[in-house]
């Protein structure tokens, strides 16, 4: 795909504007007032927030809809390669990534109606993607919140068919504050008096306990997860309940126990918003359900032939104690099915708790080789980020790069071919797809 065009836009707009987030809702609603709201000329939207879990819920949503026969608009971010992983616009037999000429065209026309307001670049995109989604037809439009729910750009839809909080943990704690009923009343911003609310499954009673209760305050019609409707494992399969009964399912395609209730929060979500799901529908899409960069199989690709032979290779941008703890225990659940010794390649950002993640992988990995993140100023040094998964309980030790770790396995390496992870943080995700060759699409 060139991407040229809508990169020069977006370079521009940069040069231009603030990087980073300036949590309030005055600009975007005073840009989207000069376009003529189309955040009140959506299709129903299913809003997703969360500190964990929303990308996930976002793809099994779309999956859901996309099996049934519906036509869905998605936005999510951030991206890992190109801008335009942020827009997937509905089509006749899957949803396509927006075409680099019509996203660039309307960069274009929200960043002329702005005036040179002072604006981030993340709201102007954000009004891009409001933009989008009401010129081009579609029966649904998934959206995921950016940061936080209350102050997000995305929070100008008035009326959403759901509203969906995912597991709410620590991060962002500059921006969201340092305590978990904080945050969660964060999240609980996106909901809407008298809009259906999903609440995915929580690791937190006091966040639960927040967001049950803001959920009863604006009188909503409220479905929590392992109260009103839940999934478990039987026999290999994935079963989900809730009033209407039960549909065994295949496991999910994404890897890992968390991804069951993550699905679950998607059916739950679906259906509140108004949508029929089919069993036929919840099978397909639980077979087809895609989310790259999230305990991603890495493709084979120029990266993956610099690691020793057999090598079995992963890769997950999660980067706050609460991915680190799930990442580990779907690897765990590689381990029972299938043992091999674990190596972590790891790079991290200077935001992001990073003893916390990597004290998930206690016991479990054998060396952490740490990488910079070269597609992030707020990366950690690598001789750093080794300091901190030493202090975690880990051996580690800093390489120059992802290419450089995997080249000293290979010449190193003896005997079972090792399991790789390779994560810590979404840029390093966006940047090692790249490299490989196997940009999202």
């Amino acid at each position: 795909m060139t991407t040229l065009a809508a990169d020069r836009e977006i370079e521009s707009l940069m040069a231009l504007h603030p990087k980073g987030f300036d949590l309030s809702l005055d600009r975007i609603s005073r840009l989207l007032e000069r376009l003529g709201n189309p955040q009140d000329h959506l299709p129903p939207v299913i809003h997703i927030a969360g500190t964990n879990g929303k990308g996930s819920c976002a793809a099994f949503s779309r999956a859901l809809l996309e099996a049934a026969g519906h036509l869905v608009h998605v936005h999510t971010s951030p991206h890992l390669v190109n801008w335009h992983e942020r827009y997937r616009l509905a089509a006749d037999g899957g949803g396509r990534l927006v075409d680099d000429d019509v996203f660039a065209e309307t960069i274009a026309r929200v960043a002329k109606a702005n005036e040179g307001q002072t604006i981030t670049v993340f709201e102007i995109l954000t009004a891009v993607t409001f933009l989008l989604f009401s010129e081009h037809p579609a029966e649904a439009a998934i959206i995921e919140v950016g940061l936080g729910g209350r102050f997000d750009a995305t929070n100008v839809i008035d009326r959403p068919a759901v509203s969906v909080i995912m597991p709410v943990s620590l991060d962002h704690e500059a921006y969201l504050g340092d305590r978990v009923e904080l945050i969660a009343a964060e999240k609980a911003g996106i909901i809407k008096r008298g809009c259906p609310v999903v609440i995915g499954a929580q690791e937190s009673d006091t966040a639960l306990q927040v967001l049950i209760e803001t959920a009863e305050r604006l009188d909503c019609p409220t479905f929590v997860y392992g109260q009103d409707f839940l999934a478990f494992e039987e026999n290999g399969r994935m079963v989900y309940q809730d009033e209407d009964g039960l549909m065994d399912l295949p496991p999910p395609r994404l890897p890992g126990r968390h991804q069951f209730a993550n699905a679950a929060a998607a059916i739950a979500a679906v259906k509140a918003a108004g949508f029929e799901i089919s069993h036929r529908a919840a099978e397909k899409a639980m077979a087809t359900v895609a989310w790259p960069g999230r305990m991603q199989k890495l493709p084979q690709g120029r990266l993956t032939d610099l690691a020793p032979k057999g090598a079995d290779i992963w890769l997950d941008g999660g980067h706050n104690p609460g991915a680190g703890i799930v990442v580990a225990e779907a690897l765990a659940e590689q381990e029972e099915k299938n043992p091999r010794p674990l190596v972590l390649i790891a790079g991290m950002i200077n935001t992001k708790d990073q003893a916390g993640y990597f004290r998930a992988f206690k016991g479990l990995v054998r060396h952490v080789y740490t990488v910079p993140v070269s597609l992030s100023e707020a990366g950690v040094p690598n001789d750093e980020l080794a300091i901190r998964a030493t202090e975690a309980g880990l051996s580690a030790e800093p390489v120059s790069s992802v290419a450089s770790a995997l080249m000293l396995l290979r010449d190193s390496w003896d005997g079972q071919p090792p399991r790789i992870l390779i994560g810590g943080s979404l840029y390093l995700a966006g940047a090692v797809l790249a490299e490989n060759g196997t940009a999202p699409i």
